[in-house]
């Protein structure tokens, strides 16, 4: 596949699998590869991702995970079509379906309560307009709660899920408390969760957590993942750790 100019492509080193990123854009950063290795799918499931980007969370799951269907959802027109890219160059036109639209509407694509897991790595930062003044229009869409806020996410979660079905997503950490409310709100109930840092002596940047539809109140809260050793350099086998199969 040809690369288009700013392009560039990526080994995911893993299965072979290669991704197209744009330099210019929004490109993917260790939130992805730490959710897609805390996500936990059967060969028999249904998984919808929301917000796929360029579609690296949804192809590390055919790899990992190799669920039998993956259906994900970008807003963004150019990003989408990149997602596209990225599923043929991979091979994966028969495991991932793009679809081109907002998650609001996904009932014009998919059935209501029809997916085992559904997946996100969404934007979760609130709308700040002194924030949005100096950034491009798709990155404040990838970052900010421009066109998906919490609420909407998690009932969109909530309305896509089976009874039982399980919800895995990563989030700001300073919302954490916001998160988990409006989770239970929706009858999504906690049952893992856990949260990085950059060092033991710094705060949690990032909260994983996944949500059950319809369970039981009890939640495991793993020990806290350290991403960077002590120069500060990123741990690239953390993408091991917390690994479920």
């Amino acid at each position: 596949m040809n690369l288009k100019e700013n392009e560039r492509l990526d080994d995911l080193q893993v299965g072979g699998l290669k991704i197209i990123q744009d330099k210019t854009k929004y490109c993917f950063t260790s939130d992805s590869a730490i959710l897609a290795n805390f996500v936990s799918a059967k060969r028999t499931d249904k998984v919808c991702e929301i917000g796929t980007g360029t579609g690296v969370i949804s192809i590390l799951l055919t790899i990992k995970q190799n669920p039998e269907k993956i259906y994900a959802f970008e807003v963004q027109k150019e990003t989408a079509e990149l997602a596209q890219r990225n599923v043929e160059l991979n091979l994966l036109n028969e495991k991932i379906e793009i679809i081109n639209a907002p998650i609001q509407d996904f009932e014009k694509f998919v059935k209501r309560e029809s997916f085992d897991v559904v997946v996100s790595n969404p934007p979760y930062r609130k709308v700040n307009q002194k924030s949005l003044v100096s950034i491009r229009e798709e990155e404040a869409i990838s970052k900010h709660e421009v066109m998906l806020t919490l609420d909407e996410l998690v009932l969109c979660a909530k309305n896509l899920l089976k009874f039982g079905g399980k919800f895995f997503l990563v989030y700001d950490a300073t919302r954490t408390a916001e998160l988990i409310y409006k989770l239970k709100q929706n009858n999504l109930e906690p049952k893992t969760m856990f949260f990085t840092s950059p060092s033991p002596t710094k705060n949690p940047v990032l909260v994983l957590i996944e949500a059950v539809k319809g369970g039981k109140e009890q939640v495991n809260v793993l020990p806290t993942l350290i991403t960077n050793d002590k120069d500060g350099n990123y741990i690239y086998t953390i993408q091991n750790l917390y690994r479920k199969i």
